[in-house]
């Protein structure tokens, strides 16, 4: 199995069909310690020759489906990653991508952003990575990347 290093192939262990364990904060950024957990599918496919890669994510909410997708892309010149989620109950309107890299086979990625019309930052986390196995965390700041709230994370375990 090869990790992530920071190239063009980063993702490409992560091909295939994937069930998933979610866990998103009920509220994000007052305190809270309430969590839902739900279940979900992801389809994990290459893009643009390899340079390029997208989720189709179907998660099953206490209150209904909830489908999102997540498109990623390469810049062989910055040797980073743009990371890009269209949820599916907003479909005209993508998030700002957070943009990082692998090292040491996890990777980082951040964005600045705004929530509830304040600024924030936003950063991905994807560490444990095994073969059939990965996590991906969530997490906002406040404050400018102080301090950070993960807010939603998700474990996920090859079916194909």
């Amino acid at each position: 199995m090869r990790l992530p290093t920071g190239d063009v192939h980063d993702f490409d262990i992560f091909v295939g069909r994937w069930r998933t364990q979610q866990r998103r904060l009920k509220e994000r950024l007052v305190g809270s310690t309430d969590w839902i957990e739900f279940e979900g599918v992801q389809d994990f496919r290459l893009l643009l020759g390899g340079a390029g890669n997208m989720t189709d994510n179907l998660f099953q909410l206490p209150d209904g489906p909830y489908r999102g997708v997540t498109v990623r892309a390469f810049d062989p010149q910055t040797k980073s990653w743009a990371i890009w989620w269209l949820d599916g109950n907003r479909p005209h309107k993508i998030d700002v991508p957070v943009i990082g890299r692998f090292e040491n086979g996890s990777g980082a990625f951040y964005a600045d952003d705004k929530f509830d019309g304040k600024p924030i930052k936003v950063r991905f986390l994807w560490k444990d990575i095994k073969a059939d196995s990965r996590r991906w965390e969530q997490a906002f700041s406040p404050d400018g990347g102080k301090t950070w709230e993960t807010n939603w994370t998700g474990d996920f375990f090859r079916i194909t």
